[in-house]
C-alpha cells in the first residue's frame, strides 16, 4: 500500500480548485471528467508520485445510475479535503483484507485506465476517513504527466475517535509522512511550497 492522491472537493469545481490554490499559493492544471460517476477534476503535481485532486459534480454531465464516490452526493458547504487514495498491486487482494472497502470497478479517463474500490452508498468506512483503494494499469500515472508545482507532502494527519482502529487496519501502509490522531473525523495536509509550509484542511 502506497499514498497515491489527495482529493478536495466542492460543490463546484471552480470552488474546490480555488480553495487549493489558495491554501497553497499554487496553481492546478486541467484535469478531465469521470463519466462513470458524474465528476469532473483538476491536478497539481506533489512529487514523488503523488498527486493532489480537486473534484466535484459536473453540472453538465448524466446523473449517474449509482451514488457518486467519495460521498459527494451528501456534500455540503465549503470545499475541504475530504478523501485520501491509497494504491495497490493487486485490488482484489487488498479487497479480501478490506472487504468494507467497496466492490472493485474498472474506470478510465482518457488513455488513463485503472481499478478502484468504491462502496455502494459512496460512503467509506471510518466516516470516509478510510482511504479509497486504487489498481492502476494502462496509461501510466497522472503525477508523471504533471508538471513539478516544487510541493511535497511533508504530513498527512488523519483524525478520528478511531484512529488505533485505523491505524491497525492499515497496517500495511508504512508511510512516515500518515499520522492518525484521535479528535473528531478530519483530514489535514502539512504541504511544503516554495512558498514555505502550508496547511490544507
Amino acid at each position: 500500500m502506497e499514498l497515491d492522491h489527495l482529493a478536495v472537493a466542492g460543490e463546484t469545481l471552480e470552488g474546490a480548485a480555488a480553495h487549493v490554490e489558495a491554501a497553497l499559493g499554487l496553481p492546478m492544471q486541467p484535469g478531465g471528467a469521470h463519466p462513470k460517476f458524474g465528476t469532473h477534476n483538476r491536478l497539481m503535481g506533489l512529487g514523488e508520485g503523488l498527486y493532489l485532486e480537486a473534484i466535484a459534480i459536473d453540472p453538465d454531465a448524466p446523473v449517474p445510475d449509482c451514488p457518486r464516490w467519495f460521498d459527494l452526493d451528501r456534500l455540503s458547504g465549503p470545499p475541504h479535503l475530504r478523501n485520501w487514495i491509497v494504491r495497490v498491486d493487486d485490488l482484489d487482494v487488498a479487497l479480501s483484507r478490506h472487504g468494507d472497502a467497496g466492490a472493485p470497478l474498472d474506470l478510465a479517463r482518457g488513455d488513463l485506465r485503472w481499478r478502484m474500490a468504491v462502496p455502494g452508498d459512496g460512503r467509506l468506512p471510518f466516516d470516509n476517513l478510510f482511504p479509497a483503494l486504487i489498481e492502476w494499469q494502462a496509461g501510466g500515472h497522472p503525477a508523471d504527466r504533471l508538471p513539478d508545482s516544487g510541493a511535497r507532502l511533508a504530513r498527512l494527519v488523519v483524525t478520528h475517535p478511531e484512529a488505533a482502529a485505523l491505524r491497525t487496519a492499515l497496517s500495511g501502509l508504512n508511510d512516515p509522512r500518515v499520522v492518525f490522531e484521535p479528535g473528531a473525523p478530519a483530514l489535514r495536509a502539512e504541504i511544503a511550497t516554495p512558498h514555505g509550509p502550508r496547511v490544507l484542511q
